[in-house]
C-alpha cells in the first residue's frame, strides 16, 4: 500500500513449469481476475519440473504425453484442440506441431531464480512462456534461453554465468523440495495470501472470488 496507490498488494505464490501448458493458462485466468478486481499483486514463480528425468534430446511431445498419461493420438489432438482455443480466447498463442517437444527445464529454473534477486522473474517467465509454446523453441538450450533473457530485459552475459556457474542449483532444489514436501504433485498450484491454495487452472471467475475473499479479510 503507498500514498500513491491505497490499494492492498496481494502476494501470490505460483508454482509452476514453463513447459505446462496448463500453467500459462491458469496464468492468463488470474491476470484477467486481477484487472476485473482491480487488485494489485506482487507474483512469485517458484519451480516444479514436471519431467525432471527428461534427456538433454527430449522427446517427441505427442508421444510424450501418450506415453505419460496413456492417451491416444486423438485424444492428444482434441486437447491440443482445446488448448490452443483456450489459449486464443485469453491472448495467448499455442502453436502445436508434430514436431513439438517436450524438454528438460532445469537451467530454466536456474535463470528464473537468478532474475527473481534482478526484479525481472515476472517477464522472464512470459517470455520462456512465449518462447517455448508459441515460437516452439527448445528452452532447455543455452542460446533459446539466453534469447528469452534478452527479452525480459536481463543482461546477457550475467546470465550466462548464472548458468555456467551453477550457482543456482542448489537452490531451485531446495525450492523444488519445499513445495513437493508440502503436498504438491501438479501445477499450476498457486497460494494466495500465503493462506490459501488453489490447484489447476481453475477459471477467471473462481480467481476473482479467491482475490474478494483476501481483500475482504484483509480490510
Amino acid at each position: 500500500m503507498t500514498a500513491a496507490d491505497p490499494r492492498p498488494v496481494l502476494q501470490i505464490d505460483i508454482i509452476s513449469d514453463v513447459v505446462c501448458p496448463w500453467c500459462i493458462v491458469g496464468f492468463q485466468q488470474l491476470d484477467l481476475a486481477l484487472k476485473q478486481e482491480n487488485v494489485l499483486a506482487r507474483l512469485r514463480w517458484h519451480p516444479f519440473e514436471l519431467n525432471p528425468n527428461m534427456p538433454p534430446d527430449g522427446q517427441n511431445l505427442r508421444e510424450h504425453i501418450m506415453e505419460k498419461y496413456g492417451s491416444t493420438a486423438e485424444q492428444s489432438q482434441l486437447n491440443r484442440d482445446r488448448l490452443t482455443q483456450l489459449g486464443a480466447e485469453l491472448g495467448f498463442a499455442f502453436n502445436f506441431n508434430e514436431d513439438s517437444r517436450m524438454v528438460n527445464t532445469f537451467a530454466a529454473h536456474q535463470l528464473l531464480d537468478w532474475a527473481e534477486a534482478q526484479g525481472r522473474q515476472h517477464p522472464l517467465k512470459l517470455a520462456l512462456f512465449k518462447a517455448y509454446f508459441t515460437d516452439q523453441k527448445d528452452v532447455s538450450k543455452v542460446d533459446v534461453l539466453l534469447e528469452a533473457v534478452a527479452e525480459a530485459g536481463l543482461p546477457v552475459d550475467a546470465a550466462r554465468s548464472a548458468l555456467e556457474s551453477g550457482a543456482h542449483v542448489a537452490a531451485v532444489r531446495k525450492k523444488q523440495e519445499f513445495w513437493t514436501s508440502r503436498g504438491i504433485s501438479g501445477v499450476p498450484s498457486m497460494v494466495f495470501g500465503g493462506k490459501y491454495l488453489v490447484t489447476g487452472a481453475q477459471g477467471t471467475d473462481t480467481y476473482a472470488q479467491i482475490l474478494q475473499r483476501c481483500l475482504a479479510e484483509a480490510a
